[in-house]
C-alpha cells in the first residue's frame, strides 16, 4: 500500500542528491480520510507513506517508530513491512 498526504500527490522533493517523486502512478489511488488511511495502512503487511500527516498519525497509532522516519526536505517519509 503506498498512501501520501493529498497536497502532496505529484510534487518532487529535493534534499541533496535525492530526488523523491510522489508519482500518481504510485500514489494516486482513492482520496479517503485520515483515519480511513490508517484502517487501510492496519491491514497492509507493506506499507509506504510520505507526509506529516500520515506518518504522524501512523506514529500516534504506534504503527511506526519516531526513529524510523526519514526527512526528504522536511517532509516524512516511512515504509512498514510486516513479517
Amino acid at each position: 500500500m503506498a498512501t501520501c498526504d493529498a497536497d502532496l500527490l505529484g510534487k518532487v522533493l529535493r534534499d541533496g542528491k535525492i530526488v523523491f517523486e510522489i508519482r500518481e502512478e504510485f500514489y494516486k489511488g482513492l482520496k479517503v480520510s485520515l483515519e480511513e488511511a490508517i484502517d487501510l495502512v492496519e491491514q497492509s503487511t507493506i506499507v509506504n507513506m510520505v507526509g506529516h500527516r500520515i506518518v504522524r498519525k501512523a506514529v500516534e497509532k504506534g504503527l511506526i517508530h519516531p526513529e524510523a522516519i526519514i526527512k526528504i526536505s522536511g517532509v516524512p517519509h516511512a515504509q512498514i513491512i510486516k513479517m
